[in-house]
């Protein structure tokens, strides 16, 4: 069996100094090694090739067959860790709350224990004196507990 905790470790050391972050490493029952790798700034095909050689030499085929994939996280894959919330702010996203609402609006920040974000939602609103209503953006927090799913909004307007 792969051990799980050397994987990560040599991931960690291959992307240490860079601006990459880990989203998510899984191992499968058959040994398929599946690394999600995200970045502030975009993911290149030579940290891919990079990550690929680390791990090929500290696990040997020889020893242990396994399939290996390295890629970057999907633009339209749901968020996983804290870093791709603070990659986002500024950017629409879409929630889908464990109550089942939609939610979409403009990523304002996320906590630094990455527990809550806030969103600004944009909402209508009736003023008095005027006879049709205001579109106003509304703060709004959310638990990370509390969404099923959160993920960049991708928009053609």
């Amino acid at each position: 069996m792969i051990d799980q905790q050397l994987l990560r470790q040599t991931v960690e050391q291959t992307i240490d100094g860079t601006d990459a972050f880990i989203v998510s490493i899984n191992v499968g029952a058959d040994n398929r090694i599946c690394v999600e790798i995200d970045s502030m700034t975009g993911v290149d095909i030579d940290t891919c090739v990079a990550i690929t050689r680390a791990i090929e030499a500290a696990f040997d085929r020889d020893k242990e067959d396994y399939e290996l994939e390295v890629g970057s996280a999907g633009l339209t894959s749901p968020f996983k860790v804290r870093e791709q919330y603070e990659k986002n702010i500024g950017n629409q996203i879409e929630v889908l709350t464990a109550d089942g609402r939609k939610i979409r609006g403009r990523l304002v920040e996320i906590t630094p224990d990455g527990s809550v974000f806030t969103i600004e939602v944009p909402t209508k609103v009736k003023e008095e004196g005027k006879k049709r209503p205001v579109v106003v953006d509304r703060p709004e927090s959310i638990a990370v507990a509390d969404t099923k799913e959160v993920r960049y909004l991708i928009d053609f307007k």
